[in-house]
């Protein structure tokens, strides 16, 4: 039996591992949380329900987890808030960008590396959903910056 103080100290030894973690760690357990909510769902549904099903998973794996975060433009001085949104974004390091299609597009993969270079960050995962099974540099697709 857990009590609440052994909870919380399994959460923040989860937390403190996490900063260590090294980046593809993190995308190893996000691909994991990908797979399960792929098995346990299925193609066919909205962008949206994947992503919050994702997000469940993810946070009860410990894991610091930001959906549909602005993600603003830098023009000279100015900053743009021009409604980028990431999907999901965490532990403040990787992207990961939801998509429920036919096909995924080489549109769809700029998208996500202009976010990463946006974001100055150095890891997203584009998945598509919508397929009948989740296979390796066809519906999910590692990025890098």
């Amino acid at each position: 039996m857990l009590t609440e103080n052994t909870e919380n100290h399994r959460k923040n030894f989860v937390r403190e591992k996490m900063i260590t973690m090294e980046i593809n760690e993190l995308s190893y357990l996000v691909r994991g949380a990908i797979f399960t909510v792929h098995k346990e769902l299925g193609p066919g549904l909205l962008e949206s329900v994947y992503e919050a099903a994702l997000s469940y998973e993810l946070k009860s794996l410990g894991l610091n987890v930001s959906t549909q975060l602005g993600l603003p433009v830098k023009y000279k001085d100015a900053i743009l808030e021009i409604g980028y949104r990431l999907d999901v974004l965490v532990e403040n390091q990787l992207i990961i960008e939801i998509k429920s299609v036919e096909i995924l597009k080489d549109v769809h993969k700029k998208q996500l590396l202009t976010y990463l270079k946006l974001s100055n960050k150095k890891l997203g995962i584009l998945v598509n959903f919508n397929v009948s099974h989740l296979e390796d540099k066809k519906s999910l697709i590692r990025i890098i910056n």
